[in-house]
């Protein structure tokens, strides 16, 4: 699972413009930028001039939800909801909040899906090959170490039921960065929907949610990026509607030691780093929080997998391979309608 250092941080706005675009269809784009859960955040409201809300307002409701997310979901906030349940050392269920019992839920439901392929209880892994917050080891842990982590890892020690959360394992860590910054996008857009705006660009870190139209009158397009780690190039543009996406890789998230590419995301059925030759991931989902979960969902399984499932399921999922020095596209058929030609 792709968990590395996901700094869930106090927010802090940082601000907010507007753009005028062609005089012909009189519409403008409020964009309002800040910094939640270790990243950046970037909404953009495509209305009338004359419609358009107070910057400063909107931005203190929007920083009001994502606060919220925080409060429930990190694991870098001692008193989050998710830290206080990660400190009980009992198997006594816990009440949790509807919201974090939806995620929680959606996160059982894709590790039985996907025979474990998504845990969010992975992150002991994560941090034993270096890719959490406590850096990267000197050494490859040998086979013990990764035995002993292992044992205290595994989503079928999580139990939720009535909204209440329960492990039987008193050492299981649960982490939710790989799931829970696509709920937070869906938050966000909820917010503006129900503030009555339907065009808009939702970005946290690169989970999006899109609606409507831009400031030219068009659907929104999404460029997805190229697979190197030297440069930034345009892959492909895809049209998404109004959906989620999210994109997984691990083409600049890696460490190499005698010669061997360790990547940042973590099998936790063998515990190791994924051994398939997949760069990148996409999918596009009615929601920003299950396509941010398929996205890393698909990582680990490999291409044919992923394919399976996305075709049995009737995802939208691209997948970049690299084969030797090549890259090597892979689209499900409910990804096809979306890709501009």
């Amino acid at each position: 699972m792709s968990l590395v250092k996901h700094y869930w941080l106090a927010l802090l706005g940082l601000a907010f413009f507007i753009s005028g675009c062609s005089e012909q269809n009189n519409l403008y784009t409020l964009q309002i930028e800040g910094r939640t859960m270790g990243t950046y955040y970037q909404i953009k409201l495509v209305e009338p001039k004359a419609k358009l809300p107070d910057g400063d307002k909107l931005q203190a409701k929007i920083d009001q939800v994502l606060q919220q997310v925080n409060q429930e979901m990190s694991t870098y906030k001692a008193d989050s909801e998710l830290s206080r349940f990660n400190q009980h050392s009992s198997n006594q269920a816990i009440s949790i909040s509807d919201n974090l019992a939806l995620v929680i839920e959606a996160s059982l439901q894709l590790s039985e899906d996907s025979n474990g392929a998504f845990d969010v209880t992975v992150g002991p892994l994560v941090n034993l090959w270096g890719f959490g917050p406590e850096g990267r080891p000197e050494k490859r842990p040998n086979d013990q170490l990764l035995d002993e982590t292992r044992a205290k890892i595994g989503y079928h020690h999580l139990s939720l039921n009535a909204g209440k959360l329960s492990k039987d394992l008193p050492e299981l860590y649960v982490d939710l960065s790989a799931i829970a910054k696509g709920h937070g996008v869906d938050r966000v857009a909820d917010l503006l929907e129900a503030e009555g705006y339907l065009n808009y660009m939702v970005d946290i870190g690169g989970e999006l949610r899109l609606k409507g139209h831009n400031d030219k009158a068009l659907g929104w397009r999404i460029a997805v990026e190229k697979p190197l780690a030297e440069q930034r190039a345009v892959q492909k543009v895809i049209a998404p509607g109004d959906n989620g996406l999210a994109t997984s890789g691990d083409y600049r998230n890696y460490f190499e030691q005698d010669g061997v590419r360790y990547s940042h995301t973590i099998n936790p059925n063998t515990g190791k780093p994924i051994a398939n030759h997949i760069v990148s991931v996409t999918v596009i989902d009615e929601t920003s929080m299950m396509a941010d979960a398929y996205a890393t969902a698909f990582t680990v399984m490999g291409v044919e997998q992923a394919m399976e499932f996305a075709e049995a399921k009737q995802l939208a999922v691209y997948i970049i391979e690299k084969q030797e020095n090549e890259f090597v596209e892979h689209i499900s058929a409910k990804f096809v309608p979306f890709v501009v030609q």
